[in-house]
């Protein structure tokens, strides 16, 4: 604790040194010593450098740490993840796959773990990571999601021809989505400003808010530049068209 408003040296120096101040110093390390008792020095290494280094979104941040802390409390607490074998690992998975643990969690705990062991690897900590090139094998097979066909999409963009600024912009929102391949969630974070007129590029906020651009087709930027005519010059591409505001993903999520 320090008075910086006191001007008398003295006194200043003296309350100071009240025992007040050791008390509160102690109540702050064992505060920070709180917030990381689940952490080890490795893993808020590899948490760092996924945020500053790698650009990771936070989100997925958070994620990572949740599945190393799960992994230390279900495993042998106060032991570096890296210091565990092959047969552990195995043994934890198969724990956490009779307690109910879907298939796609495991393989997203896994793929962390093996992230965490790479990085242990690299910095020094471990001479070599047994997670490497293991991969669980799903008993059942993946289906890939229901996509539309070419006929399908045509008539999805034949069914937009309508008058009235509300169909112009859901037929553009159509004609972006499969014209240049965005996701529900990328095409209502665009601005007008992430139109590139010279080179005919969209500058797209993907995963991780990292910044990709994707080519506009002739004929699509052509219907492109008609839209913004009416839409405005600056703002959110695709407004509501009661209030005006940016467009939710959950709009077209559900259509």
């Amino acid at each position: 604790m320090r008075y910086v408003h006191i001007a008398d040296p003295q006194r200043r120096a003296a309350i100071e040194l009240h025992p007040i101040n050791d008390w509160m110093s102690r109540q702050r390390a064992t505060h920070e010593q709180s917030k990381h008792r689940h952490d080890g020095p490795g893993d808020r290494g590899l948490l760092g450098y996924l945020l500053k280094v790698a650009r990771r979104h936070p989100r997925t941040v958070i994620d990572v740490r949740c599945t190393l802390r799960r992994a230390i409390s279900r495993m042998r607490p106060g032991v570096p993840l890296w210091r565990f074998r092959l047969e552990d690992y195995l043994y934890w998975l198969e724990e956490e796959r009779q307690s109910g643990c879907t298939e796609t969690s495991l393989a997203k705990y896994l793929s962390h773990l093996r992230g965490l062991l790479d990085y242990a690897w690299r910095s020094g900590r471990s001479e070599r990571n047994v997670l490497d090139g293991f991969a669980l094998k799903h008993a059942l097979p993946r289906i890939a999601p229901r996509s539309l066909t070419l006929e399908e999409a045509e008539q999805l963009v034949l069914s937009t021809e309508a008058c009235g600024p509300t169909a112009r912009r859901d037929r553009m929102v159509v004609l972006l989505l499969y014209g240049c391949g965005l996701r529900t969630e990328e095409l209502c974070s665009l601005n007008v400003a992430h139109i590139n007129r010279e080179r005919h590029e969209l500058e797209v906020k993907g995963k991780g808010r990292q910044g990709a651009l994707h080519s506009i087709p002739e004929a699509l930027y052509t219907e492109l530049l008609a839209y913004l005519l009416e839409s405005g010059k600056r703002g959110p591409l695709f407004r509501t068209t009661v209030k005006g505001c940016r467009l939710a993903p959950r709009t077209y999520a559900a259509s």
